[in-house]
C-alpha cells in the first residue's frame, strides 16, 4: 500500500492507495478534535446515527459483488 500525507487545519492526514482504491486514516482526523483520546472520538462517530446511515448508503453504492448486511 502506498501512502500520502496532506495537512488540513494544522493536522497531518494520511491517505493510503491500493490499486484503484483510496483509504483515509480516521485516527488522524480524530487527532484534530483530541489528540489524546482518538479512540473515544472514533467510538462516538461510529455510534452516531448519521454515520451509520452514511455507511449503509456507501455500502450500497460501492459494494457490488459482496453480500451486504443491515445493522439492527
Amino acid at each position: 500500500m502506498k501512502s500520502k500525507k496532506i495537512e488540513v487545519k494544522g493536522t497531518e492526514i494520511t491517505f493510503y492507495s491500493k490499486e484503484h482504491d483510496d483509504f483515509i486514516c480516521i485516527t488522524d482526523i480524530a487527532k484534530y478534535k483530541d489528540s489524546n483520546r482518538t479512540d473515544y472520538i472514533i467510538q462516538n462517530w461510529m455510534r452516531n446515527r448519521n454515520t451509520i446511515e452514511f455507511l449503509g448508503i456507501w455500502e450500497r453504492l460501492k459494494v457490488t459483488t459482496q453480500v451486504c448486511f443491515s445493522l439492527l
